[in-house]
């Protein structure tokens, strides 16, 4: 059994649960001492259209090409064989492109926390 055989499922698996995990905007805490919240809730919808502007989806395929590269040149190694860069250029678009994902809703939440520390709010996370 080779290490393509064993391991593909679960890297595929990894890659998916990091997207669940990243941080959303909606859990974005301030302090509300003194702040009108229907005011908040208007700062952070006009934040959140800024932050839409982040390219998810170019970095989620920049991340699938680099990762398919990478990972087809170590199954290439790893199996001395074609069907092993096969397998790792697969793995490694799957992971490549979670890592993408993942960083642009990171990119994303930072832009909405720095736009509301710059309308003075106090961001606590």
């Amino acid at each position: 059994m080779s290490v393509f055989t064993r391991f593909t499922p679960t890297m595929v698996l990894m890659s998916t649960m990091g997207i669940g995990a990243c941080t959303t905007t909606d859990e974005i805490i301030i302090d509300r001492k003194g702040v009108d919240m229907a005011r908040y809730a208007a700062d952070k919808a006009e934040c959140e259209s800024y932050a839409s502007e982040v390219r998810t989806g170019e970095k989620a395929a920049r991340g699938a090409a680099s990762g398919a590269v990478v990972g087809g040149a170590v199954g290439a190694i790893v199996r001395d064989s074609t069907d092993g860069a096969v397998r790792g250029a697969g793995v490694g678009a799957v992971t490549g492109g979670a890592r993408g994902i993942a960083e642009g809703e990171r990119d994303k939440v930072k832009v909405v926390k720095q736009c509301l520390r710059g309308r003075g709010y106090r961001v606590l996370n």
